[in-house]
């Protein structure tokens, strides 16, 4: 498949054929790593997130490396606040890639 056709796929997501908060990964989108269909109080809503190309540090992070990009990571994004939705990019980044 053509960089061009992958695109042009990925651009083409249905929101009826997902299913609710199932995260998947996104290789021919630009620049987003993942999508989610995120579903809360009957909502729905597609987020994109985490960047392409980059690893998180994982749940439970062994090297001081990643321990350090973890926190830098937290620091950055604000995750002292009240738990976040699941509407948001952040829930879904912190869920999937952190």
């Amino acid at each position: 498949m053509s960089k061009h056709k992958k695109a042009a796929a990925a651009a083409k997501l249905s929101k009826d054929k997902m299913a609710c908060n199932k995260p998947r990964r996104t290789p021919g989108h630009k620049t987003k790593s993942h999508v989610v269909k995120a579903c809360d109080n009957g909502k729905e809503k597609i987020i994109r997130f985490g960047q392409q190309g980059v690893k998180g540090a994982g749940k439970n992070p062994q090297t001081a490396k990643d321990k350090a990009r973890k926190k830098s990571y937290y620091a950055r994004h604000n995750a002292q606040d009240s738990k976040p939705s699941k509407m948001s990019a952040r829930y879904w980044s912190h869920k999937v890639k952190w």
